[in-house]
């Protein structure tokens, strides 16, 4: 399965007041792996950029000046996510803002929300934490996601962020207390067979165990996510 982790910077919080995008960033996971891969642009909003939004992302008019147009790299953004599933923090606003960037450009795809699969993970967050904050900053620290940088704001470096947090937040193998080798070798080792042979027993289903070497994998795996 192929998601795309996808965020944007604009000019200000309103496309009705004409705000517009300046940056987007894009990353890719694989079978819930980060692959490496990315698409990251910068865009000249063709407007100043409010001096709030330049106080959070440090982005200036000056060096969005020789960048280019939205419409200039809108292609390349939609060919590098394909059909995948788009992942995006508080996706109401991004979806907003492509769409109107969209809208000016009187292109084919109108909605993106029609177009593609979109997982909120503001809205998956306020369903596993109610009543708590769920922003990016308070679910990297629920999530211990460490040395991350958001002393400015970046398209490219928040969809790196919340590619490793979607994977601990929809982890579910793990508890997130935290007690690593503990909690791995029963998971690996006790956890899944324990519960399978509970269902067994009334159900009579067919017991399929993993082998040493794909729990040896499986294994490696989760202690790859931790390290997130």
């Amino acid at each position: 399965m192929r998601q795309i982790v996808l965020d944007t910077e604009t000019t200000g919080l309103s496309t009705k007041n004409g705000d517009r995008i300046v940056e987007i960033g894009c990353v890719e996971i694989i079978n819930r792996n980060i692959t490496g891969k990315f698409f990251h642009s910068y865009c000249n909003p063709e407007r100043l950029v409010g001096s709030v939004a330049m106080s959070i992302t440090g982005i200036t008019d000056q060096f969005l000046l020789d960048k280019p147009k939205f419409g200039e790299i809108v292609e390349d953004f939609l060919q590098f996510v394909g059909t995948s599933e788009l992942v995006i923090h508080n996706a109401s606003f991004d979806v907003e803002f492509i769409n109107n960037e969209l809208k000016l450009l009187n292109h084919s795809i109108a909605d993106l929300s029609l177009e593609f699969k979109i997982i909120d993970t503001l809205a998956l967050a306020r369903k596993m934490h109610p009543g708590q904050r769920n922003n990016l900053d308070a679910l990297c620290k629920r999530y211990n996601i460490n040395n991350i940088d958001r002393e400015l704001h970046g398209a490219l470096k928040d969809a790196n962020i919340l590619a490793k947090l979607i994977l601990k937040m929809t982890a579910g193998q793990i508890n997130l207390d935290f007690n690593l080798s503990d909690n791995i070798k029963a998971i690996v080792k006790f956890g899944v067979k324990s519960e399978i042979k509970n269902i067994d027993k009334n159900h009579k289903l067919k017991i399929v165990y993993a082998n040493q070497i794909e729990q040896q994998l499986h294994e490696t795996y989760l202690l790859e996510l931790l390290k997130l």
